[in-house]
């Protein structure tokens, strides 16, 4: 019997973390784009939708680098990490959770929380590792950073969703 019904080891929640780590990726690469941020920028930022499509373009990165913003890879150090880390936060988080609560409601607030949780980190990390790092930017960086996560992470949430069953 154990030969024709293999245990379930999670395979589930590995498909849905890859649903939700494609999505940060889109996510990242879409609103954090040249074009996405000159277009929200010239949104009304004292509306909330203005004020959230400002807020969906915090990952940008940009193709140019020059010498005054310490290169390419700095420039666009957050948006790099930020789709590492959700990556690997979205993978990590839900294996604790697997044994005692199966269901969607797991993948959407696991997802949501890879999120929160990659952005904080990503922007604290940047921040250190940026041209003029401080403890002062770096705490400010993450709570800005953690900020975007929980506003958008929901995204990446509901991405998780539509993972294989």
């Amino acid at each position: 019997m154990a030969l024709t019904n293999p245990p379930r080891t999670g395979g589930r929640y590995g498909s849905a973390a890859g649903t939700g780590a494609l999505a940060a990726l889109l996510v990242v690469a879409v609103c954090g784009s040249p074009a996405y941020v000159g277009w929200a920028a010239g949104t009304d930022p004292n509306s909330a939708g203005g004020w959230y499509l400002q807020l969906l373009s915090w990952p940008a990165w940009h193709f140019g680098g020059d010498g005054a913003t310490g290169g390419l890879l700095v420039a666009n150090l957050r948006a790099v990490l930020l789709v590492i880390l959700a990556a690997l936060f979205l993978y990590l988080l839900p294996t604790s959770q697997v044994a005692r609560v199966q269901g969607s409601g797991t993948q959407f607030f696991s997802g949501w929380a890879a999120y929160v949780l990659a952005s904080g980190f990503a922007s604290l990390l940047a921040a250190f590792l940026g041209p003029e790092p401080s403890l002062l930017t770096a705490i400010q960086a993450g709570g800005t950073g953690a900020t975007y996560g929980f506003l958008a992470g929901w995204i990446i949430g509901a991405a998780s969703l539509g993972g294989r069953a």
